[in-house]
């Protein structure tokens, strides 16, 4: 069984409202597994762009315990239905005994080496998201995965 999910993401805005909701999921998904999050801050002195991209995508590497199921969260990645991703995630925590860490850019993306060094590359849609939102749905999918296998009606 994995032993954690682990939630990283390039921290630059923590917006109070946001981390409000992130923690209701974190709560009621730590009931069925350990969660954990980290919001990774990069020095990048003033640098913009894609050098912070590089520097933010850089922490998130480093901050990646060994061993771990990477998951790039990126919209280049594989698009699936709550079912499919429900599957998945059970495959993985009766496969791979070590954390499963997913992996959230900032505004400007995910850095190319973090999409680079994943096991799976997941995308959450075709449309634009902010990264906070980003973080939420990811939560709340992550959530809902662990309904689906047990069978609960919060999926209907």
């Amino acid at each position: 069984m994995a032993r954690e999910l682990l939630i990283l993401w390039a921290g630059r805005h923590q917006r109070r409202s946001w981390e409000e909701l992130c923690a209701r999921y974190r709560e009621r998904i730590g009931r069925t597994v350990a969660v954990r999050e980290l919001a990774v801050k990069a020095r990048v002195g003033g640098r913009e762009g894609v050098l912070r991209a590089r520097a933010e995508g850089e922490a998130i590497l480093a901050a990646l315990p060994d061993p771990a199921w990477l998951v790039a969260v990126d919209p280049r990645g594989t698009a699936m239905t709550s079912e499919a991703f429900a599957a998945e995630l059970g495959r993985l925590r009766r496969e791979w005994p070590h954390p499963v860490a997913f992996a959230l850019g900032s505004d400007e993306g995910l850095a190319p080496a973090v999409v680079a060094a994943a096991r799976q590359v997941l995308s959450l849609g075709p449309m634009t998201l902010s990264h906070e939102l980003a973080r939420l749905v990811l939560y709340e999918q992550l959530f809902r995965a662990l309904e689906i296998e047990r069978g609960s009606r919060y999926h209907r």
